[in-house]
């Protein structure tokens, strides 16, 4: 779990990518038609990872300036946008009241987010909690917003694209840089801290919450793409070879763990009946 000092330091660095890119981008994804995931805009309406959204409640784990919660809710969706950083959230707010949709926005750890027990019927992180918040921690607390049978879906760097990713940054190359023991927890001189998991440190971390694993995405640049203008994880040509994310589909099993269940590693965030009790804290 991060502490309050890790915390602040991630907070610092995504403000200063919303001064640098985020804000600057928020209105034009925004206003996309089609949701693209990912740095090379592979198309939901092509991956399908979503379904039916319209009528669902859903919570975005770490959705920045909210963009991926705008295309749910005119989709029909009731989103609730989680964030840590307050200069992402104005952004989003200044979008809600450009583009006419409002929904909430909460400043929150995707750790430990003020929001009852069983209240959603899916979760989505796109390059958010999934990279910048601790798995042991978010993936149980995802499991305990989502009602049984919820849905849970993430994007985030592959397990190749890290281990190819220059220490002092930079796009990814061709060779193995590090050893893929001891990615699970990262910082980058000069950076955040995140969390890269490998494929079978993801697969028991959802089990131990209760998830089923549906499905495991790994995308490539698309045939048209560019590189990325801002962030330097990899290129085009690089992408179109190896796969540069992960996206994974998982859904919430009716047994999911309980507080009381023994030998499960990440039981203790399953059930806060603190929580349970407490109602919602949202802006909007």
């Amino acid at each position: 779990m991060l502490d309050s000092d890790e915390l602040a330091v991630n907070r610092a660095l995504w403000t200063i990518v919303n001064e640098q890119f985020t804000d600057a981008r928020a209105r034009q994804a925004w206003a996309a038609e089609d949701f693209a995931w990912g740095l090379f805009g592979n198309s939901e309406r092509r991956l399908r990872v979503l379904g039916d959204v319209a009528g669902l409640d859903v919570v975005e784990l770490g959705c920045g300036t909210a963009y991926v919660s705008a295309w749910l809710a005119r989709l029909g969706a009731r989103p609730v946008g989680v964030d840590l950083t307050p200069a992402q959230l104005d952004t989003a707010r200044r979008c809600q009241q450009e583009f006419g949709l409002s929904f909430p926005l909460v400043e929150a750890n995707a750790e430990d987010v003020p929001l009852p027990d069983g209240s959603f019927d899916l979760a989505v992180s796109e390059y958010g909690a999934c990279v910048w918040c601790d798995p042991e921690r978010w993936i149980p607390e995802a499991a305990r917003l989502l009602r049984p049978g919820g849905r849970l879906v993430f994007l985030t760097n592959s397990v190749q694209a890290m281990l190819c990713v220059p220490e002092d940054g930079g796009h990814a190359g061709e060779r193995l840089l590090r050893p893929q023991k001891g990615t699970f927890r990262l910082q980058w001189p000069g950076g955040g801290f995140e969390f890269h998991p490998s494929h079978g440190e993801w697969i028991r971390i959802l089990r131990a919450s209760g998830f089923a694993v549906e499905g495991l995405h790994e995308l490539y640049a698309t045939d048209d793409a560019e590189t990325h203008e801002y962030y330097d994880i990899a290129t085009a040509e690089w992408a179109g070879k190896w796969p540069v994310e992960d996206l994974w589909t998982a859904r919430l099993t009716a047994n999911r763990p309980s507080a009381c269940e023994e030998g499960t590693p990440s039981f203790r965030a399953v059930v806060n009946p603190r929580r349970a009790c407490q109602g919602p804290l949202l802006s909007s």
